[in-house]
């Protein structure tokens, strides 16, 4: 026997409480899937109201409204002879349930609510839903009034259940039911359900795309089916970029999906399956039969009076090799993708940049001369990309051909000297500009900074100082935060009035540049240019960055990164030496980038106090004494401690680490700590003694003799230290 099937997944970029934007996208779909002959079509999680709604959940509007979208969803004659499934909250008995609904021909078949919800990472699912904890029962749903009497139907089954056509079973798991322990696909695999469908809403981090691949693999080759996941793709308002990659698995391989990152609002990738081979995979999987004569409790089943064979459907579809992008393309189009939906929804008319010549800064322009690029291709093949371009841009006629034309209309950078700064980093800001196209000055703050150490003596009498100059730490931290604080400033104006200044309407988004090192560190100054609008590498470690520098400057043809690259990291805010730099990042930190990232890691990811991070590190760091790693750690939760008060200010930005240290939503910590850490640090005193009393600081295979300890390096007083013992980092 034959059953051929053509089944449909959905990749759509909505947009949270965008009805009318989110049903337009949804029908659109749906219209495509039909085109290449699917008789099922499934989307992304929570797509009628959009998935980053929030509290917005909490109010009735919003459930109203996504009843309102899906009874136009169900009236439209887009929407015959198919069998689709939307996500939309829904209320029943008082508690709002995330779910899927499923109808046909103007009919609401079931609707299946999320029965595990997901809380980690930048979810906060149970802020909002209730989960349905009632497994394999069904309860009846009576409809809205107006739906109703639109269409007649007065009641529905809600519950953990699954449907049957005249030719297959279908069964429903919602994102993060394919990730826990206990995923719906098992019981429903042996309780027949041929067709496993999952919605999801599933963001990009860097180095973890294989996960959610290698999941869908998984639960096909264990339990046999065919799994359709569909995801969102893009910045629906928050600071996720979903990872789209909508796919079809059948027994294990994956046999069609849609890309990772695209600027298309609306992606659908169909296959041609067999069910029979569903069939005798499971059937040969021997333990799997077993398991499934043990089964007594099935699920209910909804039917539907429709087939989905079509055994003239064509040929199978085949497998195909999942490519997979390196973290460096991943940083080079996940940003720039978001940064495109945050530009065309916000209205705006381009970015505007502080550019410094360094890692970072030079880093957010690649990623918009990336978009840049992204746009001139997507240009060739999508109207909306050209609708929205044109809009932006204020020019109803203009396509876009050059990416470096396109980046001088929407990118504006500009070099804000002062008397610290260097003829090198200024060298290089230019450079890099010219290759990329975007509108650049460069001026000198100077007169600024002065004018407001003016008014302070003004009041005071007293004027401060450099420390080279004399100075106390106080004074210093102080000299080198109003020149930071000025930038801001400055970027602020410029963002406002650069159109004004060309004759275009609208204003600029500022961009910044802060890394998520550095935002872990406390490296920055509260309201310097790390405060902005949004910053596309905020949530990207300083060594990817550097990679993805590495690979840009090939994949753009950008020669001045070799030179950005191989240039210290500085913050030039300390006076030269003979025209020299003599401040440098590390320095400064009183560690490495590497090794701050190392700590970050095992902060966050690791689940690690001071105690906790000291023990495990020793492992690590093998080739230095005992006693310096135990500095280092001090070091590092001191400085985070002192300036953790930074992240409550912390601009947005698009989430690609997983240390991540930002405050909305991801990490959330105490902003005010006592930074002496009596306790854990004594913790770490006593190991590290018991470790010299025992002479065997490190042990196994490779094990080496330590290096006597040294006296750690003093971080110098600057932008990110306290000025006075007691004082509060500023």
């Amino acid at each position: 026997m034959v059953r051929k099937v053509i089944v449909a997944v959905s990749t759509l970029n909505q947009w949270a409480l965008d009805f009318e934007g989110n049903l337009n996208r949804i029908l659109q779909s749906i219209q495509l899937a039909k085109q290449f002959g699917a008789k099922y079509r499934s989307g992304p999680e929570l797509e009628i109201c959009g998935y980053t709604c929030e509290d917005h959940y909490l109010e009735e509007d919003t459930i109203l409204h996504s009843w309102e979208v899906l009874l136009a969803l169900m009236t439209s004659p887009v929407t015959q002879n198919i069998i689709v499934d939307v996500g939309m909250p829904i209320m029943h008995k008082n508690c709002v349930y995330n779910c899927r609904v499923i109808f046909y021909n103007r009919n609401v078949v079931l609707i299946r609510p999320k029965v595990l919800l997901c809380d980690d990472g930048n979810y906060r699912e149970s802020r909002w839903f209730t989960p349905w904890r009632k497994a394999k029962l069904t309860e009846e749903y009576y409809l809205p009034q107006f739906i109703v009497t639109a269409t007649g139907q007065k009641s529905t089954v809600i519950g953990d259940a699954v449907i049957c056509t005249k030719d297959t079973v279908i069964g429903y798991e919602i994102c993060e039911e394919l990730w826990n322990p206990q995923s719906s696909h098992i019981p429903l695999s042996i309780d027949g359900a041929e067709i496993i469908v999952n919605s999801s809403g599933s963001y990009m981090e860097l180095h973890k795309a294989y996960v959610t691949v290698d999941l869908i693999k998984a639960a096909t080759f264990k339990a046999g089916g065919c799994y359709l996941f569909s995801n969102l793709r893009g910045c629906d308002g928050g600071r996720v970029f979903f990872n789209g990659c909508s796919c079809i698995s059948l027994n294990g391989n994956v046999l069609a999906r849609t890309d990772q990152f695209s600027l298309v609002d609306v992606e659908v990738a169909t296959a041609t399956v067999d069910l029979d081979q569903v069939s005798s995979y499971r059937n040969s999987k021997r333990s799997r039969c077993y398991l499934s004569s043990l089964n007594t409790e099935s699920y209910h089943r909804v039917h539907i009076d429709a087939s989905l064979s079509n055994n003239m459907a064509g040929p199978l579809t085949a497998p195909i090799v999942w490519h997979y992008h390196t973290p460096e393309e991943e940083i080079c189009y996940g940003p720039a993708c978001w940064l495109w939906d945050y530009l065309r929804r916000s209205g705006q008319g381009g970015f505007f940049l502080p550019l410094s010549g360094g890692v970072d800064s030079c880093s957010s322009a690649c990623i918009v001369y990336s978009m840049c690029n992204m746009v001139v291709d997507s240009c060739q093949h999508s109207e909306e990309v050209l609708s929205s371009i044109r809009k932006i841009v204020s020019d109803p006629n203009y396509i876009p051909t050059d990416p470096k034309e396109l980046c001088g209309r929407l990118f504006f950078t500009c070099y804000m000297a002062t008397e610290n700064s260097s003829t090198d980093t200024k060298a290089r800001a230019k450079q890099l500009s010219h290759q990329i196209g975007s509108y650049h000055s460069e001026i000198n703050i100077s007169g600024a900074v002065s004018a407001m150490l003016n008014i302070f003596a003004l009041i005071t009498g007293m004027r401060p100082r450099f420390s080279v100059h004399g100075g106390s730490p106080r004074e210093c931290l102080a000299m080198q935060n109003v020149q930071a604080r000025v930038r801001m400033v400055m970027a602020y104006l410029f963002a406002q009035l650069m159109l004004w200044a060309k004759g275009r309407p609208g204003g600029l988004l500022v961009l910044g540049s802060a890394n998520v090192d550095e935002s872990l560190r406390g490296y920055l100054t509260k309201y310097d240019c790390s405060s902005a609008d949004i910053n596309p590498i905020g949530g990207i470690s300083k060594t990817d960055l550097k990679l993805f520098l590495n690979y840009a400057k090939d994949r753009f043809d950008l020669p001045v990164l070799s030179d950005i690259l191989g240039a210290p990291a500085t913050a030039e805010l300390m006076p030269l030496t003979d025209g020299e730099i003599v401040q440098t990042d590390e320095a400064d930190m009183g560690m490495t980038y590497a090794e701050l990232s190392t700590m970050g890691r095992a902060r966050k990811i690791d689940r690690a106090g001071p105690y906790s991070m000291f023990v495990s590190l020793t492992s690590v760091w093998r080739d230095i004494h005992p006693q310096q790693v135990a500095e280092k750690v001090k070091h590092f939760y001191r400085c985070y401690a002192l300036n953790r008060h930074k992240m409550t200010v912390l601009t947005p930005s698009v989430h690609a680490e997983g240390y991540s240290p930002d405050d909305n939503r991801f990490d959330l910590r105490p902003f005010l700590y006592n930074i002496s850490f009596r306790w854990q640090f004594n913790a770490i005193d006593k190991y590290l003694q018991n470790m010299t009393t025992a002479n065997g600081y490190a042990t196994g295979p490779n094990s080496i003799t330590p290096s006597p300890p040294k006296p750690a390096a003093k971080p110098r007083q600057n932008k990110n230290m306290k000025g006075e013992k007691g004082g509060i980092v500023v």
